[in-house]
């Protein structure tokens, strides 16, 4: 038999893919590194070659999972016309890395993972806020957005949402996840000096 041999960003592509299938299938904690090795006809070595530990081989799907993610969002932001507040509302509906990874991105919220859960949060904030920083640039030129610093808004509405609306974070109230989602919309457009009323929709996003 001919033995391939394939370029190391393949060979780490192939081995952060197939861990992706089978975290999805088995799920994180079932799953081991012979799993990862059988399905991909490889030995152990070639796997710890790239990665140390299963952990640093679930940070590199979560980061996949990110970077694909925000790929197909650029792309829809690129075939979208529209004002910057329509585009906003596209690119919620589009979802978010968690809907589309549930099975994978769930395992973080067990106990033990909390750390891991905390870093995909911040990978997917600090890759997301930029796009979203383009949205808030386009309605600064629009006229309906006032702020000399886009992207720190976008970072601080992006993770300010996300770590006062995640169950992996806290096991927060839900009156206190209702009384935040109301209080969302005012106090975007305060810190963006936008028109009351222009996000709004924010309450729709979350019926």
């Amino acid at each position: 038999m001919v033995r391939i041999v394939k370029k190391a960003a393949e060979r780490r592509s192939d081995i952060v893919e197939s861990a992706r299938q089978l975290f999805r299938t088995k799920g994180y904690d079932k799953t081991t590194i012979q799993d990862v090795m059988d399905q991909l006809g490889i030995a152990k070595g070639t796997v710890y070659h790239y990665f140390k530990s299963k952990e640093e081989l679930l940070e590199a799907v979560v980061d996949d999972i990110v970077a694909k993610d925000l790929v197909g969002k650029r792309e829809l932001m690129k075939k979208t016309p529209g004002t910057a507040l329509e585009k906003v509302r596209i690119l919620l509906r589009a979802g978010s890395v968690a809907d589309e990874e549930a099975e994978i991105l769930e395992d973080l919220h067990q106990p033990g993972n909390q750390g891991m859960h905390i870093r995909q949060l911040a990978v997917a904030l600090m890759a997301e806020a930029p796009l979203y920083a383009e949205l808030i640039e386009q309605g600064c030129r629009e006229g309906v957005i006032q702020t000399d610093h886009p992207l720190e808004c976008a970072e601080f509405i992006l993770s300010g949402i996300q770590f006062l609306t995640d169950m992996g974070i806290h096991p927060w109230e839900q009156q206190d996840l209702m009384r935040r989602a109301m209080a969302f919309p005012a106090i975007i457009e305060a810190m963006l000096k936008a028109p009351q009323g222009s996000f709004q929709f924010l309450l729709e996003q979350n019926k």
